[in-house]
């Protein structure tokens, strides 16, 4: 099996980057919605809260707040490869490339540009 082409390796990193993307958006929702419930819950009856509740619910802002941290550095990494991507396929096309993996990697640089901008 031959090697991937530049081309290929350029299409899959930035799939990969913007699976990762949607990866870290889905847990930050998940993580934002424990938070709410432990602050409803602390709310609605603060007197039957255990200590640890407070504590808990610190921790679960501190993993939001690391979590809403990843998106400006990774959002650099997809911006950087889908500028390299556009690269590739200017030079694919102009080499002959076969048309399914220009297509593919057109596709790929549609998710890359059409990704929402960084969680704030």
């Amino acid at each position: 099996m031959p090697a991937p082409s530049p081309l290929i390796i350029a299409t899959q990193s930035v799939q990969r980057l913007v699976k990762e993307d949607s990866y870290y958006r889905k847990e930050l929702a998940q993580q934002a919605e424990r938070v709410k419930k432990i602050e409803a819950d602390l709310k609605t009856s603060p007197e039957s809260a255990d200590g640890n509740a407070t504590y808990i619910l610190k921790q679960e802002q501190k993993a939001v707040e690391e979590t809403r941290a990843v998106f400006a550095p990774l959002h650099e990494r997809i911006v950087e490869a889908a500028q390299r991507l556009e690269e590739r396929i200017a030079t694919a096309e102009s080499e002959g490339a076969p048309a399914d993996e220009i297509t593919k990697a057109n596709e790929a640089l549609k998710l890359g540009r059409e990704l929402e901008p960084p969680v704030a």
